[in-house]
């Protein structure tokens, strides 16, 4: 069974932060912490921080303290572990010819089978893909799923989380 795909805009705001619009009717604020996380709170009332560990897979930490992770498929696409199996795909990324023929065709069908993220990393693991990204000179990268530059298929923080 394919897993449900959201699909979302972000709109730049003149603060610096970016108002995500999901096309299932949540929206939510987004903004970049000092120290390259992306802190975020919904229409839902739930927030957290993303944090990207390397180049593919995300931490997601809401405010309760809930761990889960999101695993990057490239084309603005993310999928996300966790009870509540997703993948998310940016259309703010994509415009013309590639936007329709992403937009219409589902999210595996593209992509073949999804590589889902890992169901929790030890603490070690994750300091591991850290020095994975940082020693591959990608760095961080900010936070996956976070960004809002639409001139290109990146979410505009130096990764490709979308």
């Amino acid at each position: 069974m394919e897993p449900p795909v959201i699909t979302y805009t972000d709109e730049l705001q003149a603060d610096g932060s970016v108002r995500r619009n999901y096309n299932n009717g949540v929206f939510e604020w987004r903004r970049r912490l000092p120290d390259g996380r992306i802190e975020w709170e919904n229409s839902l009332g739930q927030a957290g921080v993303d944090e990207a560990l390397n180049a593919e897979v995300i931490k997601r930490t809401l405010r309760d303290g809930q761990v889960f992770y999101g695993r990057e498929q490239g084309y603005g696409r993310t999928a996300w572990g966790g009870s509540d199996r997703m993948v998310t795909v940016n259309k703010s990324s994509f415009g013309g010819k590639v936007g329709a023929i992403l937009a219409g065709i589902g999210a595996a069908a593209l992509m073949g089978g999804i590589i889902w993220p890992p169901d929790s990393l030890s603490a070690d693991d994750e300091e591991a893909l850290r020095q994975q990204a940082h020693a591959a000179g990608s760095g961080n990268g900010g936070g996956g799923d976070g960004g809002w530059d639409s001139s290109d298929d990146s979410d505009g923080w130096g990764s490709d989380f979308g």
